[in-house]
């Protein structure tokens, strides 16, 4: 048993290595699909759209589930789901199966949780944070290492079903690492709240479906209306669900809590801000300027590489200054530095994108934002929420985070397939991406400006140390409860 102890925190770090690569794997060669598939941009985009929504729902979903049965066991459950969702996609040429391929693959999300929770239970206080912020790391480090391998596969006009036969094969070792942990009963009882989780699921599909395909259906058709109005039925019957069910899957409670709101407003906004500008650098900078007459004709390889990897490999580096930030200045502080941080990129980005250093300059200086408000926003909810309520404030803020992902993909889409420049290959025009950075740089003013303003000043003043935000930050990033302060 104790040997299997020892392997908590690799295959705790390793499963969190793999959720943030399979998250990036695909951000480069979304137009690769577009072509091979012979879809639409905007339908296209649904092969990063649907996993980000799927996130959404299955992340605190596998949580509880790992709170009910145990963390090995549904560890195990996810990555056998995973693996098949890989084969599937690494095997079709059918859009339809490619998304239930990447819908399968955003269970993923979920091993997060799973790992922090793992290592809560099998490692001695001691060496708890020290390998919770290991673990962490890994998430900056395996987005780094997404988009290294999708930049060596797709060379030389490799073909994207690499990616998935490649992700197939990481989630085999990650599945034979798990299948060695100890065995651990459920801590929790209780039921799973799985009608809450399916109308979740359906508000979000009904909201975001629209945005994405707005631009081809018209944006006053019935099909545009009807899943607006949809969405919000569905949304409303959610939250009337979640207030009559023992044990709910987001606490209605924490939607009407002003401090709670925010906070959930600016993980909006993060999310956002994290997914436009990894699309739209990637989309500008493999523009042909010979066709367009702006852009650098780079290769997938040269996108990942030279223009993405510097802002996701940099989070080594930002993600301890964010919680050093956040010791030093508080939350609330912290989390204007980064919107105002995130509004600097995005205005450098609309304004300087001719040469290669201003792309990377501006997509990093927005990666950093998002590194630090993530940092702030754990520390940020525990400052105004009960102790017990930490893990329920946390997941509605993941929750909240990757429908802000969503949001973001689905902006830049839009933006993408509006009056594009014709073609056998219809490109966007330079002032689209321009609006896409442009509105960035707005959304980013006004988070600064309700943080600033909305947010109370908090009932617990106890000043933090860096390594107390970092334990911190991990278990919040996790929907986790965190251990009230002593």
């Amino acid at each position: 048993m104790l040997q299997r102890t020892r392997l908590a925190l690799p295959v705790a770090s390793y499963v969190v290595l793999l959720v943030s690569a399979l998250q990036t794997l695909v951000v480069p060669v979304v137009a690769d699909i577009q072509a091979d598939l012979g879809v639409s941009t905007s339908a296209a985009s649904w092969v990063v759209t649907a996993n980000l929504l799927a996130a959404a729902v299955f992340t605190p979903t596998i949580g509880r589930l790992g709170d009910l049965h145990g963390r090995r066991r549904v560890m195990l459950g996810v990555l056998v789901v995973v693996l098949l969702g890989s084969v599937l996609a690494a095997t079709t040429s059918s859009l339809p199966l490619l998304l239930a391929g990447r819908v399968a693959q955003a269970t993923c999300f979920g091993l997060f949780p799973l790992a922090i929770g793992l290592l809560r239970e099998e490692l001695p206080p001691a060496r708890l944070t020290g390998a919770m912020a290991l673990t962490s790391g890994m998430l900056s480090v395996g987005a780094g290492f997404g988009l290294v391998v999708t930049g060596l596969l797709m060379r030389d006009g490799g073909d994207y079903h690499r990616l998935f036969w490649l992700a197939a094969a990481l989630t085999a070792v990650g599945l034979a690492g798990a299948w060695l942990l100890p065995r651990r009963a459920g801590a929790a009882t209780g039921r799973l709240d799985l009608a809450g989780a399916a109308l979740l699921g359906v508000g979000l599909v009904l909201l975001l479906l629209p945005l994405e395909e707005g631009n081809g259906w018209g944006w006053g058709s019935v099909r545009v209306l009807g899943s607006l109005a949809g969405a919000v039925v569905a949304l409303v019957a959610f939250v009337l669900l979640e207030r009559r069910v023992a044990h709910p899957l987001v606490s209605p409670r924490m939607l009407g809590h002003r401090p709670i709101v925010v906070a959930n407003a600016a993980g909006l906004f993060l999310g956002f801000a994290m997914f436009a500008v990894f699309l739209a650098v990637s989309a500008l900078v493999q523009t042909p300027p010979e066709v367009a007459g702006f852009g650098f004709g780079a290769s997938v390889l040269a996108a990942s590489l030279v223009y993405l990897l510097p802002g996701t490999a940099s989070g080594v580096i930002t993600a301890p200054l964010g919680g050093r930030l956040v010791a030093r200045f508080g939350a609330k502080h912290t989390l204007v530095i980064a919107a105002v941080l995130a509004g600097l990129g995005f205005t450098m980005l609309a304004t300087l994108h001719t040469a290669t250093w201003q792309i990377i300059v501006g997509a990093l200086v927005v990666n950093s934002a998002v590194t630090f408000g993530y940092a702030a926003l754990p520390a940020l909810l525990i400052a105004h929420v009960e102790p017990a309520e930490t893990g329920i404030a946390n997941s509605v803020n993941s929750i909240a985070r990757s429908v802000g992902m969503s949001l973001g993909t689905a902006f830049v889409v839009t933006m993408m397939t509006r009056n594009a420049i014709p073609g056998p290959l219809p490109l966007p025009r330079e002032t689209q991406f321009v609006t896409v950075f442009l509105v960035g740089a707005a959304l980013a003013a006004v988070a600064a400006a309700v943080v600033g303003w909305a947010l109370p000043r908090p009932a617990r003043r106890r000043r933090l140390t860096a390594l107390e935000v970092e334990a911190d930050e991990v278990l919040g990033a996790a929907g986790l409860d965190v251990p009230a302060p002593r």
